[in-house]
């Protein structure tokens, strides 16, 4: 279900971040982090970072690259990289920094 999600929001961030430049491509890629922090809060670990991330490259990608009408979806423009790049960033960082490092549970205090 992830990765479906992953893949309906990188097309739409792929319209939407054209459309509204720049008000556009920070709303995709707000977007996008919250799908991946949302993902990654509900698995509680770096799957539910990766399903999204992996459904997005592979819908932002396959629009770039696949079909001729990826040329009318990304055009040659700054937006666009910032888009592919800063997605892949957020996806970075959603799985390095946002996650718990040590596991819940009562604190405990030795030596007493």
């Amino acid at each position: 279900m992830l990765v479906v999600l992953g893949a309906l929001a990188g097309a739409a961030g792929a319209l939407v971040q054209a459309a509204w430049f720049p008000g556009g491509l920070l709303l995709a890629l707000v977007g996008v982090a919250g799908l991946f922090r949302g993902g990654a809060l509900v698995l509680g670990g770096m799957g539910g970072v990766l399903a999204p991330a992996a459904g997005w490259l592979l819908a932002a990608f396959l629009l770039m690259t696949s079909r001729p009408e990826g040329d009318f979806l990304f055009a040659v423009e700054l937006g666009t990289y910032l888009y592919l790049l800063g997605g892949i960033g957020v996806a970075v960082m959603c799985a390095t920094v946002w996650l718990p490092r040590q596991p819940g549970g009562p604190g405990a205090r030795l030596g007493k």
